[in-house]
């Protein structure tokens, strides 16, 4: 897992090919907005996250965030201990987001 400032991982997201974007907050949470063309998969649903992650391709670079990266970290955590070699963790999470949102 590698945690990113805002900056550094909106660089590498950009000039990744083989990126997904995860967002792991709640439902409640997404509604109130996300960044585009995100995967959601809430990590409070415990082993349904499980079952749900291990369902994605370990060979893709996963972006991961939450509220305030807290989550987002245990989510990483979470991926790496299933396989994914490349998940990284958007320090301040969607609260320091100032890119675009939907």
């Amino acid at each position: 897992m590698a945690d990113l400032l805002q900056s550094d991982w909106v660089a590498q997201l950009e000039k990744d090919d083989n990126a997904v974007i995860l967002d792991v907050r709640t439902e409640g949470e997404v509604a109130d907005g996300k960044i585009p063309n995100t995967l959601h998969i809430d990590i409070y649903k415990g082993q349904g996250f499980v079952d749900d992650v291990q369902k994605l391709d370990k060979s893709k670079n996963y972006y991961v965030y939450c509220r305030s990266g807290g989550r987002s970290a245990q989510a990483c955590a979470v991926m790496n201990q299933l396989g994914f070699e490349n998940a990284y963790n958007l320090i301040g999470g969607f609260n320091e987001w100032n890119g675009e949102v939907e």
